[in-house]
């Protein structure tokens, strides 16, 4: 799986930490989002995939390779 976040949109609401904190971090200054890891194991598809359905500005896509 592969994860593409927009940073652009996202407007750092801390779902997706929330849901995969292995996967994603956010910004000290001003809570935008980052990747910790691009392409995750299998095992955290599930987190993963609910970190995109919860982020509200839609900034997250998850890709099957």
């Amino acid at each position: 799986m592969r994860i593409e976040l927009d940073q652009d949109i996202c407007v750092g609401s801390g779902n997706c930490v929330i849901s995969a904190p292995d996967v994603f971090d956010q910004r000290e200054d001003d809570g935008i989002a980052f990747l910790l890891e691009e392409n995750p194991s299998a095992e955290r598809e599930s987190a993963v995939k609910e970190a995109e359905a919860l982020c509200p500005a839609l900034a997250i896509r998850v890709h099957k390779k």
